[in-house]
């Protein structure tokens, strides 16, 4: 094999659809404010208490010119136009256009912690109540991980590698490292690199209420009457995460290939790490977290003192937010008090799959604007008394460099820093 180029790794656009706007641009916009997008489920009927979700508004894939009726009746898993539609606006937001010479050295890892759920779903119904032969050829390709990023190539023109990084939790942020380090090796100039989630369906959300992972808005609690006030991570009164669906993506592109096509350098991929517990399929393990973090700081070549701001996991779990706590002391120390930490999933929910790279489009666009984006919802637990978690409202802050955390489910976590440029 060829010697790997080692070339530096910038992000030149990204968009996104979350419970706060189905635009990156709402999404922001929400965020700065405060705002948080959760509501009761309108997506479909469940008779669970866990049914304060964050759903994307204004959601509307049959009105995009590329949905004929014949699309939308074959292609019936959500998350297949929506990854579509976040990959042809992180183009636009990039300014990057796939032609003959991009096309070919443009990649899509766009990765998805439970695919076409909502298409089995159909297909079952089919079969049950109508008959094996209801079932639609088009099921196996619906449910196909790589599938959103095939289709996202067929409207947009790029033949580089396309996959699905199945990571659960973590998946957005290992799309964008593998990502990166197949444009640092050489084998892309360009990867539309993220998540995609549609995971609101009755036995999905049962199944997260049954293991005890999403909160029960029960009549006492203050989401009751103020659903958007059910995720809250690090506060005192956190009691699980709130499901929501959305979709990320950043789009990737070596140092030489910006100058050549006029693009803007927005971040830089500076550092990668991950690894895996080998602990418990939910629990987190202290010790492989941290050094997660500590190998995406020590991959940057930076010490811990340089990281000016935090994107947590922050799930709003009571095990979860501990843990990382836990490991952010054994990295920082006293000086944790003085870096800010953000939790996204405050404001737009836990999208599985897609909610890291959600979380680093935000990061890196607060990076840029010199702030810190707010957690939410926050009732200060005296168990964090050390923490500054950006309580409600975002603040100036300038930083070169933040930490994006992302942990998943079976064990594995995946930890980024980027650089501001």
């Amino acid at each position: 094999m060829k010697a790997p180029k080692n070339r530096k790794v910038f992000v030149v656009g990204y968009e996104t659809a979350t419970a706060l706007g189905n635009t990156f641009a709402e999404t922001w916009q929400g965020a700065v404010d405060g705002l948080a997008g959760f509501r009761r489920l309108t997506r479909c009927e469940t008779t669970s208490r866990s049914n304060v979700v964050g759903e994307i508004p204004d959601w509307e894939p049959n009105t995009f010119s590329y949905v004929t009726r014949k699309e939308a009746s074959l292609w019936n898993a959500a998350y297949v136009f929506l990854t579509m539609e976040v990959c042809r606006k992180a183009l636009v937001h990039a300014d990057l256009e796939i032609n003959a010479d991009t096309g070919p050295r443009t990649g899509c890892l766009i990765g998805s912690a439970l695919n076409g759920t909502d298409a089995y779903r159909i297909a079952m119904d089919s079969y049950v109540n109508q008959g094996p032969f209801k079932v639609s050829p088009y099921l196996l390709p619906n449910v196909c991980a790589n599938l959103p990023a095939g289709k996202a190539g067929m409207l947009l023109g790029f033949t580089g590698p396309i996959f699905s990084p199945q990571g659960a939790c973590a998946s957005g942020n290992h799309a964008i490292a593998i990502g990166a380090r197949m444009i640092r090796d050489g084998d892309c100039d360009f990867v539309l690199a993220g998540g995609v989630e549609t995971c609101l369906v009755p036995e999905i959300i049962q199944g997260f209420a049954n293991m005890l992972a999403t909160i029960k808005v029960g009549p006492k609690d203050r989401a009751a009457n103020d659903p958007t006030q059910a995720s809250r991570p690090f506060s005192l009164d956190r009691k699980g995460f709130v499901l929501a669906e959305g979709a990320g993506v950043v789009v990737l592109a070596a140092e030489e290939m910006i100058l050549a096509h006029g693009l803007k350098k927005r971040a830089e991929i500076a550092g990668i790490g991950w690894n895996s517990d080998a602990h418990h399929f939910t629990r987190p393990n202290s010790e492989t977290v941290t050094r997660a973090m500590l190998d995406a700081i020590d991959d940057a070549e930076i010490s811990p003192a340089a990281i000016g701001a935090v994107n947590a996991h922050g799930t709003s779990t009571p095990r979860g937010d501990s843990t990382e706590v836990e490991c952010l002391r054994s990295i920082f120390g006293s000086g944790l008090e003085k870096i800010p930490i953000s939790a996204n999933k405050s404001q737009v929910g836990h999208s599985l799959g897609a909610s890291a790279a959600i979380e680093a489009a935000l990061a890196i666009e607060a990076m840029q604007q010199g702030i810190v984006l707010p957690t939410v919802n926050h009732i200060p637990d005296p168990a964090f008394s050390d923490l500054d978690v950006v309580p409600n409202m975002a603040r100036t802050h300038a930083h070169e460099f933040v930490l994006s955390n992302s942990f998943g489910f079976g064990g594995t976590n995946c930890c980024i820093v980027f650089r501001g440029v």
